[in-house]
């Protein structure tokens, strides 16, 4: 089918959706269309083998246990074909008896359903509630018959163009109910470039017969990704065995997932339902490819204990060993648990995951990020991740990434990474009418390209010279030391000086005579005078308190060191009694050293000609290595790809404005006249 010919059937489908306007909210829309599909669908699918399927139901005897009915059932459904119908009504002969029986048929033909479908639409789609509500507004019929008018047999629609249907529709009902579209799927091109990332390399392994490949996707919401990964590796080796596995949280995606699963062969139970973080449905086990594209920017407050309980108790033997990210954002968690079904054999697995920048470069050493992304490096895990184009997301114009991962990499790929940088516009195309946020998309030239430059690896080559490079993975490292400067105080009793001290909370909790006593002494024997030495002060502190006879604890002494002391470069260093330098808070600083390059070097050389009295803080160490500074990883794509461009000549900035202030000159002649 043309492309042309799917964007024509998505037009009617959501033409059938005006039918509902008046009787249902707009974000209920989908509620019905996207289940009338599926069902319409199913309908075409086992019409050729309904009369052998029914006539088997009825020669069954009733003491046959469940397992072998579904079995024999299935097999007369057809090869291929998970599920069947027992009824003998189709959308052919509904539409040939009376309207007024629709509702009553209609439920009776889904409860005929084989158990798991039936499950779709009853507990997932909830369809039954569905048509009750349409019965009730007397459109059923009219819904119902529109349907009936399309024709999706595999023969006219295929698995991968009922994708792009379902595609177009779940976007036009997200646009209308303002949902997010790009938590149900991925756009096709980027899918498709995934795919070919992941799997191409492995176009050897996949030759020849008995080649099983097992492909997972965490957050599979309606299924393209697993689709098209099964049809390019048939394009690669058409006699291989491709098994597909998958959960997802959205129950109406799921739902259109797993009814695909049904109607192309696949084991719908290796579909699951259900949180892929806190309800782990593939326990145990491991798949040669996974690729995903999960929630951007999602928090994952509401169900943090399970995940952090896990951290805890498991630590690397569970998913999340690495680290965890900020509670905003689990991109992470999601990349961490696909790691954790690597296969451990000489074939091993890929991954392909495409996210947002935060993954990248968000949090400092130490922070969960960082240790993920360490994690990750230290263990060279990471291939190579691709800079998208932006506006390439129905829901989203953001940049966006894709990272290739394996834990069997080619020789000359170990210990490095490869940054692509394919945001350029040689890498897109403008949409000649834009989807949402969709305006631009990727060319099969342009995935081929980028295949190319990954594949052969390209480092800053001829034409590829800013837009592919090579790193060693430490060389996205670094250490956080810690850089340190002496105290020197000023100090002088002013007015200001003596507000700050008031509002201090040792010196609040001083009943009123104390404080008054206080205030006395230090007026009386202190005031006007100035010390650039905090030891002087204090014995000219001591002094005024003496002779006021007024003692006072620790806590109101250094809260008037803190409120009558003001930093002044040209004051004496503050020690301690070991007469140490004591550190400046306020002027602390860290320096970011890279991993292969000596931390004394680097302070000689950046901080000691320009601060010649700080020093580093040796205390401050990494929690594995032990060294010191902590270690942090970033990948900042603009550090390494990032292009000057100058500034235009202002001559003809000048130019331009000329002419734009005659062309509003000649506009409000016209107003005026």
């Amino acid at each position: 089918m043309a492309d042309s010919d799917i964007k024509s059937l998505g037009s009617f489908v959501w033409s059938i959706a005006e039918l509902l306007r008046g009787d249902l909210k707009q974000s209920e829309y989908g509620k019905v269309v996207l289940p009338f599909v599926v069902l319409r669908r199913l309908d075409c699918i086992l019409a050729p083998t309904k009369d052998a399927v029914v006539s088997l139901a009825e020669d069954l005897p009733d003491d046959l246990d469940d397992y072998t009915r579904d079995l024999m059932l299935s097999e007369a459904a057809g090869d291929g074909i998970r599920t069947y119908n027992t009824s003998s009504l189709t959308f052919r002969a509904m539409r040939q008896q009376q309207a007024g029986d629709i509702h009553k048929n209609l439920v009776a033909y889904i409860t005929s359903f084989s158990p798991g479908v039936r499950d779709i639409f009853l507990d997932k789609f909830l369809f039954t509630d569905q048509l009750k509500r349409l019965n009730d507004a007397g459109i059923l019929w009219q819904v119902f018959e529109r349907f009936a008018q399309i024709d999706l047999h595999p023969k006219s629609v295929s698995s991968t163009e009922m994708g792009y249907l379902f595609e177009d529709l779940i976007r036009r009902f997200s646009e209308i109910s303002n949902e997010t579209a790009g938590e149900h799927f991925t756009p096709r091109e980027v899918i498709r470039l995934i795919v070919k990332l992941v799997t191409d390399r492995d176009a050897d392994a996949l030759t020849g017969s008995g080649i099983i490949r097992q492909v997972y996707d965490p957050a599979c919401g309606t299924g393209g990704m697993l689709a098209l990964t099964e049809e390019h590796l048939r394009q690669l080796n058409d006699r291989v065995r491709v098994e597909l596995y998958g959960q997802e949280l959205n129950p109406e995606s799921y739902a259109i997932c797993k009814s695909d699963m049904l109607v192309t062969g696949h084991d719908p139970e290796n579909i699951a339902f259900g949180n892929t973080l806190t309800q782990d449905a593939h326990k145990e086990r491991s798949y040669h490819y996974m690729l995903s594209n999960p929630p951007y920017g999602v928090d994952w407050k509401k169900y943090q204990d399970p995940i952090r309980e896990e951290a805890e108790a498991l630590g690397h033997d569970g998913r999340f060993g690495a680290g965890l990210p900020r509670i905003s954002d689990g991109q992470l968690l999601f990349l961490q648990h696909m790691i954790s079904k690597m296969r451990d054999d000489d074939a091993g697995s890929r991954i392909g995951i495409v996210m947002n920048g935060s993954p990248l470069f968000t949090g400092g050493a130490g922070s969960g990020e960082s240790e993920i992304r360490r994690w990750m490096l230290e263990n060279d895990l990471v291939e190579a991740i691709i800079s998208l184009p932006t506006d390439l997301f129905y829901n989203t114009g953001i940049q966006t990434y894709v990272w290739l991962l394996s834990n069997r990499k080619e020789q000359k790929r170990r210990g490095k990474v490869q940054l692509i940088d394919a945001s350029g516009e040689r890498f897109w195309r403008a949409m000649r009418k834009s989807l949402g946020s969709k305006r631009r998309e990727i060319s099969e030239e342009a995935i081929d390209e980028v295949a190319r430059i990954y594949g052969d690896m390209l480092n800053g080559d001829g034409d590829w010279a800013e837009v592919s490079k090579i790193f060693q993975t430490t060389d996205f490292g670094y250490r956080e030391i810690r850089v340190e400067r002496p105290l020197r105080l000023r100090f002088e009793i002013t007015k200001e000086a003596i507000e700050r001290l008031r509002d201090q909370k040792p010196i609040q909790k001083l009943n009123a005579a104390t404080a008054e006593a206080l205030w006395a002494a230090i007026l009386s024997n202190m005031n006007g005078q100035v010390w650039t030495d905090r030891v002087p002060f204090l014995k000219a502190l001591d002094k005024a308190l003496k002779a006021a006879d007024l003692k006072v604890g620790a806590p109101v002494k250094k809260a008037i060191v803190a409120a009558l002391g003001e930093r002044d470069e040209e004051a004496e260093i503050c020690r301690d009694k070991d007469g140490n330098p004591e550190s400046d808070t306020g002027l602390r600083d860290h320096e970011l050293v890279p991993l292969d390059q000596d931390w004394r070097d680097y302070v000689a050389r950046e901080v000691t000609p320009f601060v010649p009295d700080a020093w580093v803080d040796e205390s401050h160490r990494d929690a594995a290595d032990r060294g010191v500074g902590r270690v942090g990883y970033e990948i900042n794509f603009n550090r390494y790809f990032y292009q000057y461009v100058p500034p235009r000549p202002l001559e003809e900035i000048d130019t331009e404005l000329r002419a734009l202030e005659v062309e509003i000159a000649g506009l409000l002649k016209e107003v005026v006249e």
